[in-house]
């Protein structure tokens, strides 16, 4: 068990110059790892070299010789950091280390993580992945009096809340005031508990577990519970203290002459906060007027109707075609949809997205249309990111996966991953009761792309067959000009 008075003191970071020998060290110390994460840390780690040396990052850096630590230390030593701070560039890929040392989980990542969350807040103040990151990284370690606050940081410097960071923040604010009252409780249900509050959380945990071992209950209980306020007192991690409670739960409802009701109220305090802590409170997602639809169901509200899917495109964010989307009877947009409402239209009708991101998902729509490959993950993240009151229809498990489960087409017929718009198109296609089904600014991304900012720097992913899926588009488009695509 470790606590705030023996665990470790981790290093701190700040200057640019320090955290690049930091990274440039720890890429030696992964060195011939067969740890799936640490080795893409270290791929991470390769790719900031090629971005210090030459201030280019590839899109896929090739691997470094042996020597590549000490190159990145001979690039850094003696280097003054610029007069702007961190280079976008650069940031950028210390980020990137940073998120995959987070992944790894292990002490010395997270030293690492620290280090260059440190420098980034302290170069770049107003940095919203900086912010992210350093709540993320307090997490991780426990520390949730500075989680929360960062959290908050990060909020006040976006306009689109993708990640669900607002749940987070009541869950773990929730949790943490059914920490307290579970720890009053504990109080009440042994009161000489009080007299072990105070001595080194780990002694008194140590001798607690010694009483129960000779089977003297009366004396283990109070000294474990003693621990626990300790614990708490000293504000020692949240996962340390998670650990031990559930250590002494686990002993309390294994005694045989257990008082029910008392451990039920205590297990029912335990099972909120850690729920809480997982996904936050969220509303039952069939409240707030919205009501399920069937692929039926969906067929009656498009059937007649001219509709028109709008991609996320560089192309549409100039297009100055707002007037003519918003006279569809139907617009239909995708994921994280940006609106700029000269070029893209003001108004949306059916939102379309997979169920792996949060965007916009508190924007009115009349349908929400959310897609999944995988029952119980699509599930969880209606539970999770649905908001209540921000659409009237929700598609059913029928509209989970238009390609896969209405159209068929298993992996050996194609073998992608099929997009959202290509759910959503192939979905309409299927129906085949639109007179009017056009497509404006689908050039698959030539373009780049046009997001909410929130999103503009996720990368567009390799899973998909966007040349498969333009094949099957422009098979079936019977006129297409430079903005419009049109199948009907």
């Amino acid at each position: 068990m470790t606590t705030v008075q023996n665990r470790r003191a981790r290093v701190r970071g700040g200057e640019l110059d320090d955290c690049l020998r930091a990274c440039a060290v720890h890429s030696g110390k992964l060195v011939g790892s067969v740890d799936r994460r640490r080795t893409e840390l270290a791929e991470q780690l390769r790719k900031l070299l090629v971005v210090v040396t030459t201030g280019d990052a590839p899109a896929a850096a090739p691997a470094a010789p042996s020597g590549a630590a000490a190159r990145l230390k001979r690039v850094v030593k003696g280097a003054s950091t610029p007069a702007a701070g961190i280079p976008n560039d650069v940031l950028d890929a210390l980020l990137a280390v940073a998120n995959k040392a987070l992944e790894c989980g292990y002490d010395d990542e997270l030293d690492l993580a620290l280090v260059i969350s440190d420098t980034v807040i302290a170069q770049r103040k107003n940095s919203r992945a900086g912010w992210r990151l350093r709540a993320r990284l307090m997490e991780a370690l426990g520390d949730e009096t500075e989680a929360v606050p960062a959290y908050e940081r990060y909020l006040g410097l976006t306009d689109s809340d993708g990640f669900g960071v607002s749940a987070k923040i009541a869950g773990l604010r929730v949790a943490g005031e059914k920490d307290q009252e579970l720890l009053a409780l504990l109080r009440r249900q042994c009161p000489r508990a009080e007299r072990f509050a105070g001595g080194p959380a780990t002694d008194v945990w140590a001798e607690g577990l010694a009483a129960h071992a000779v089977g003297d209950w009366s004396e283990a209980e109070p000294r474990m519970v003693g621990a626990l306020l300790a614990l708490a007192a000293e504000q020692a991690p949240v996962a340390d203290r998670q650990e031990l409670l559930s250590q002494y739960l686990e002993l309390r409802a294994a005694r045989g002459d257990v008082d029910l009701p008392a451990l039920t109220e205590v297990l029912a305090l335990y099972a909120e906060q850690r729920r809480n802590r997982m996904r936050g409170p969220v509303a039952d997602p069939t409240i707030g007027g919205v009501q399920w639809i069937s692929l039926g169901e969906f067929r009656n509200q498009v059937a007649g109707k001219s509709v028109c899917l709008i991609a996320n495109s560089g192309r549409v964010g100039s297009s100055s075609m707002g007037a003519e989307i918003d006279a569809y009877d139907l617009v239909v947009r995708f994921n994280s949809y940006r609106i700029d409402e000269k070029h893209t239209g003001g108004r949306t009708d059916i939102h379309a997205t997979i169920h792996k991101h949060g965007f916009n998902w508190d924007q009115q729509v009349t349908t929400r249309l959310v897609f999944g490959g995988v029952s119980g993950d699509w599930k969880y993240s209606l539970r999770n990111r649905l908001v209540p009151g921000a659409q009237r229809f929700l598609g059913d498990e029928s509209l989970r996966w238009p390609v896969r489960n209405i159209g068929k087409l298993g992996s050996d017929a194609w073998s992608g991953i099929p997009t959202t718009g290509f759910n959503m198109l192939f979905l309409l296609d299927f129906l085949d009761v639109s007179p009017t089904l056009d497509l404006i600014g689908f050039d698959f991304y030539e373009s780049g792309a046009y997001r909410v900012p929130e999103a503009m720097k996720m990368p567009i992913t390799s899973v998909h067959e966007y040349t498969s899926e333009k094949e099957w588009v422009m098979q079936r488009a019977q006129r297409v000009t430079d903005m419009r695509i049109s199948l009907r």
